[in-house]
């Protein structure tokens, strides 16, 4: 598929208020920073991985609009009165894109595979605590846990299902799969062109019916800025802004605004600075403690933000019920910092400036990948660390590189890096100490027993009140230690064409994404395409 550049049926004068009839077919193009590593999520752990793959393989379960669970291949699900067992019944007649059954034994194969301990992903501990799982028939699949199980309906709505007639017999971990998956979503691949981009086709079998756009394609474009050039040279349809885009550049172009819509939501994540707890000197709380000082939270969110974020003093979405209302980020307060290194042992032996101990600088490298906000980020806090004694390198890489070769090898000092959370406040793959094996999501190496019983009792506890006074005491912990540096949440800022119709405005409570298979592009609006 080639899509031609710049060159359009669409002038300056079109209309994109005007509405047109849903109607099938034509290509969106989006743009993201990274490659994937591989479609196959329980194994790339990432966000770009996801993104795709969300497009390609469905789950028993989904989130609708208001946040609320409904069947995806499960026609219906029923919980066992004493809450230790799931039933799933699935919808008749599925099938994978290449035209095979899809049954409660790919079902199965699934969770066999998510909990083998040689699958090297950081989500097996959810679907571990399955202490049965059986397929009474093939549109029959059960769960049964030791003990109820607060997040388990949840856990299942974040499983995609893999093809057992496919994938049997070989390496999850290094399967030509991951580049050449089969689904049963609303898309299937198309051509993954390595450096370039990613092309989805619509699947004529998908298990949801089919979606009303032909071709979805992903360019992998690092920079943000030449990703709104792409958007203003109307060849790509969306991306994230940053916010010099959306609050300067965006009101300053009212041409800009004619073609594009700008939404605004705070998503459920947030970007921090980690600590690598494994290297010394971050194995003291005090040096922890002074860098949080240090660093200066409002400038970052008034510098790199414009104002378009939210403190963060908790590892939960600001105004949910699970951030605790008692805790304030750390204060900028350098006097204090400096007061906490000569604790810790800190002192400028030799008058440059730079603090030593044993006669070694405090100096190290901050990694983070090409991403302009996490990027002006690290220069701040350099700025900041430095006004304190501490010496700081900073090091950007390229996405995939920076995950394989640092971040799964736990070979860095500092990382300024991003979650993003599910739902559920279980953060078990997060912070329990058992989850620190390569690939897994505890790559911090963040130990500490207390925590530990907080999370396993967390998850067992189906009071949503009391669960919220153990997530409570779970964050204040954090916060005490400070094993990383909340910086901000920031707001997501979509741009979207014009032409794009059919996206919910205001945005529910999921996000402006949760009906993207109901989006259309009329045919009047749409770029020139050739079809090869």
């Amino acid at each position: 598929m080639l899509t031609s550049c710049g060159k359009t049926p669409i002038g300056n004068t079109v209309d994109f208020s005007v509405e047109y009839p849903p109607e099938d077919g034509g290509t969106m193009i989006d743009a993201t920073r990274g490659e994937p590593g591989g479609l196959i999520t329980m194994i790339a752990g990432e966000a770009a991985a996801s993104a795709v793959a969300q497009n390609i393989f469905s789950s028993l379960l989904r989130y609708d609009k208001n946040l609320e669970f409904e069947g995806e291949l499960a026609e219906s699900w029923q919980v066992s009165p004493d809450q230790k067992t799931i039933t799933f019944k699935l919808k008749p007649d599925l099938k994978w894109a290449d035209g095979k059954p899809l049954t409660s034994a790919d079902i199965l194969f699934t969770w066999k595979l998510v909990t083998d301990d040689k699958t090297r992903t950081p989500y097996g501990s959810d679907y571990k605590l399955v202490v049965r799982a059986e397929t009474p028939d093939a549109r029959t699949f059960r769960v049964t846990y030791a003990e109820p199980y607060a997040p388990a309906v949840n856990s299942w709505a974040g499983l995609q299902i893999l093809p057992k007639h496919l994938l049997q017999g070989q390496d999850i971990n290094n399967t030509p799969f991951a580049r050449n998956p089969v689904g049963s979503h609303y898309y299937k691949l198309e051509k993954w062109r390595s450096g370039e981009q990613i092309s989805l086709v619509r699947n004529p079998l998908s298990t949801q019916g089919p979606a009303r756009i032909e071709r979805l394609v992903s360019r992998f474009i690092p920079d943000e800025a030449s990703q709104f050039l792409e958007l203003m040279a109307n060849n790509i349809d969306t991306m994230i802004l940053n916010p010099v885009q959306y609050a300067r550049i965006f009101p300053a172009r009212p041409e800009l605004e004619q073609k594009f819509g700008l939404y605004k939501e705070l998503g459920n994540s947030y970007t921090y600075l980690g600590f690598n707890l494994k290297h010394k000197p971050f194995d003291d709380v005090r040096v922890r403690k002074a860098i949080n000082y240090a660093i200066n939270k409002q400038e970052l969110i008034d510098g790199v933000l414009l104002g378009l974020g939210e403190p963060v003093s908790s590892p939960y979405k600001p105004g949910t019920r699970w951030t605790n209302p008692n805790l304030a980020p750390y204060s900028y307060d350098p006097e204090k910092a400096r007061e906490l290194l000569r604790q810790a042992g800190f002192k400028d032996s030799n008058g440059d400036g730079i603090l030593e101990r044993n006669g070694k600088p405090l100096s190290f490298e901050i990694l983070t990948n090409q991403n302009k906000q996490r990027e002006m980020s690290a220069v701040l806090i350099q700025r900041r660390l430095k006004e304190v004694g501490i010496d700081v390198r900073i090091r950007v890489l390229e996405w995939a590189s920076f995950i394989g070769r640092f971040i799964k090898t736990g070979d860095f000092d500092m990382v300024v890096l991003g979650w993003s959370l599910a739902i559920d406040p279980d953060q078990y793959n997060i912070w329990h100490s058992s989850q620190q094996a390569p690939g897994q999501f505890n790559f911090i190496g963040y130990n500490n027993s207390r925590v530990d019983r907080l999370l396993e009792k967390g998850r067992m506890e189906l009071d949503p009140d009391k669960r919220m006074k153990i997530y409570h005491e779970f964050a204040q912990i954090l916060q005490e230690e400070s094993p990383i540096v909340y910086l901000f949440a920031g707001y997501g800022l979509p741009a979207i064409h014009k032409r794009i119709k059919g996206i919910d405005n205001p945005a529910p409570p999921a996000g402006i994404g949760h009906n993207s298979q109901e989006w259309y592009i009329p045919k009047p609006l749409r770029r020139t395409e050739i079809s090869q």
